[in-house]
C-alpha cells in the first residue's frame, strides 16, 4: 500500500508515517517545513518540500500515485487564524481543495483528514458527540469544518472514500515547545528551562487531552476501514489547565509557580470528546492515561535538551 502523508514532517504526521512504515507501507511525505522538521521524517521515505497550495503538488500526486491520503498538513493556531483568516483558509480550504482535486486526478481510493473538536465551538452539552451543533469560535474552526464538507461533496460526486477525524487536544513527544498552541510542549519546556509557565485564565478551563501515539492508532484504523463519516478523537475525560500544571510540576520536580494572564480570543471555555462512534467503526479507544503520556513527553523533552547541549552544533545546523 503507498500512503501520501501530507504535514509528514510535524509532530503528528511524523508518528503517523513512522507507524505506516512498520506496517509495511510505502510512504511518501509532503511538507513544506514551515512548521515541521527534516529530523522527525524517517529516512525510508520520499520527502517533497511542497505546500499543498502549491501547483507543484499535481506532479507529485501524478509521480507517486498513491492509493490513499492521510492528510495532515493545515495551520492550526487558534489566535492565528483570528489575526489572519486569509491565511488560515488558505492553508486549510484551499490548500485541503488541492489535495481532494489531485486526490480525484491521481485515482486515490481513500483519505483520511485530521479535523478537529474547534468545529464545535460554543458548547451546548458535554461530552461532545459528532452530532452536536457545529456553532465555531474562530475562523481555524470554521475552516476545519468546512474541508468536511468537501469530503462530503467529493464522496458523493466522485466516489473518494473518506474518514474525518475530529482531534481533541492532542500532546506528546515532537511536539514544538516553542509554538503557540500545545500546553503539554509549551510547559515542558518552560519547566525545563527554568521559567514561568503561563495559563491563559483561571485554570479551571477544561481540555480533552489526547496522546499521540493513540491518534496515529486512530488514523491507521481509519486508513483500512470502509467507513466513510466523522468520528471523534479524544479521551472522553476534561482536564482543567490547572491539572495538568500540577500533574507535570509533580512528575518534573518544578517548584515554580505558575503566571495567569486574561483568557485569549476563541478559547472554548469546556470541552471533552464522546468517542462512542470510533470505538464502534474504528473498533478504537484510547490506551494511554494522561500520567503516562505526560511522563513520556516529559522524558522525550528531557532528553532532547541534554542531546542539544551535548551537540549543539550538530543540532542547529539539523534544525
Amino acid at each position: 500500500m503507498k500512503v501520501l502523508v501530507t504535514g509528514g514532517a510535524g509532530f503528528i504526521g511524523s508518528h503517523i508515517v513512522d507507524a505506516l512504515l512498520e506496517t509495511g507501507s510505502d510512504v511518501i511525505v509532503v511538507d513544506d517545513m514551515s512548521t515541521g522538521f527534516e529530523r522527525n521524517v524517517n529516512r525510508e521515505v520520499r520527502l517533497y518540500r511542497t505546500n499543498i497550495c502549491d501547483p507543484e503538488l499535481s506532479a507529485i500526486f501524478e509521480r507517486e500515485r498513491p492509493d490513499m491520503v492521510c492528510h495532515q498538513a493545515a495551520q492550526t493556531v487558534v489566535t492565528r487564524s483570528i489575526d489572519d483568516p486569509l491565511f488560515d483558509a488558505e492553508v486549510n480550504v484551499l490548500g485541503s481543495l488541492n489535495v481532494l482535486r489531485n486526490c480525484k486526478r491521481a485515482g486515490v481510493r481513500r483519505i483520511v483528514y485530521a479535523s478537529s473538536c474547534a468545529v464545535y465551538g460554543d458548547v451546548k452539552y458535554l461530552p461532545v458527540d459528532e452530532d452536536h451543533p457545529i456553532i465555531p469560535m474562530s475562523p481555524y474552526g470554521v475552516s476545519k469544518h468546512t474541508v468536511e464538507h468537501y469530503l462530503h461533496l467529493y464522496s458523493l460526486v466522485h466516489n473518494l472514500s473518506f474518514m474525518a477525524l475530529r482531534y481533541a487536544n492532542v500532546y506528546g513527544p515532537r511536539q514544538n515547545e516553542r509554538a503557540e498552541a500545545g500546553v503539554v510542549a509549551i510547559f515542558a519546556g518552560k519547566m525545563l528551562s527554568g521559567q514561568r509557565p503561563t495559563i491563559y485564565g483561571t485554570g479551571t478551563k477544561t481540555r480533552d487531552y489526547v496522546y499521540v501515539q493513540d491518534v496515529v492508532t486512530a488514523n491507521l484504523l481509519a486508513l483500512k476501514s470502509s467507513e466513510t463519516g466523522i468520528c471523534n478523537i479524544g479521551t472522553g475525560t476534561q482536564t482543567t489547565d490547572q491539572m495538568v500544571f500540577d500533574t507535570m510540576s509533580r512528575l518534573s520536580g518544578y517548584a515554580g509557580p505558575v503566571e495567569y494572564a486574561p483568557e485569549r480570543p476563541g478559547e472554548i471555555r469546556r470541552m471533552y470528546l464522546d468517542c462512542a462512534r470510533a470505538k464502534r467503526q474504528l473498533n478504537w479507544s484510547p490506551e494511554i492515561s494522561l500520567q503516562e503520556g505526560i511522563m513520556r513527553a516529559m522524558e522525550f523533552y528531557a532528553n532532547t535538551r541534554e542531546r542539544r547541549a551535548l551537540h549543539p552544533v550538530n543540532v542547529e545546523l539539523r534544525v
